[in-house]
């Protein structure tokens, strides 16, 4: 019987402490999008992909070229003049496929240009969200943008307008 008790005793306890925990919500996205550096960085990283592609996507089209020349003028090549031809193109297709790896690759240009634009901010943005949690009394904060599990919450828990406001903007 005191087992039982005892067990009651320390379920209602953790249902009591549980309920008096406190958590907050945040719209990173909304934070994000009214941080001007952020929007600058991001831009600034859309302008160098889009350069990047370009250089890539002439690349493998000037492979495609050597491909259809190679193709029109196979007939009147001997086996040594194909051969080299073909190379030439094999080279050209690597030579793509490499750059679009050194850009767009896991550790690539592009990741390690978003480090070093987007990651400031980023931090930031999440010292801010701390420093709100913290004078605030929340045990946790949950970002609304990228859970789709929240179907309801009250306006009354998100503080992404107090996140602004710590980190200098208004809205």
């Amino acid at each position: 019987m005191k087992k039982i008790a005892a067990t009651l005793l320390l379920a209602v306890l953790g249902i009591m402490a549980a309920s008096a925990q406190k958590f907050a919500l945040v719209d990173m996205e909304y934070i994000l999008r009214n941080v001007p550096q952020y929007e600058m960085a991001s831009e600034q990283l859309n302008q160098l992909s889009q350069r990047w592609q370009r250089e890539v996507e002439n690349l493998g089209q000037e492979a495609e070229t050597m491909y259809q020349s190679y193709l029109a003028d196979k007939v009147f090549l001997t086996d040594d003049q194909a051969k080299a031809r073909e190379q030439e193109i094999a080279n050209k297709e690597k030579e793509a496929t490499e750059l679009r790896f050194r850009y767009f690759g896991p550790e690539g240009e592009l990741y390690q240009k978003r480090q070093t634009l987007l990651r400031p901010v980023q931090d930031d943005v999440y010292n801010a969200i701390k420093k709100v949690a913290e004078e605030r009394g929340y045990q946790a904060v949950f970002d609304r943008a990228s859970s789709s599990e929240i179907i309801y919450a009250s306006p009354r828990i998100d503080i992404s307008n107090e996140v602004l406001a710590k980190l200098g903007f208004s809205n």
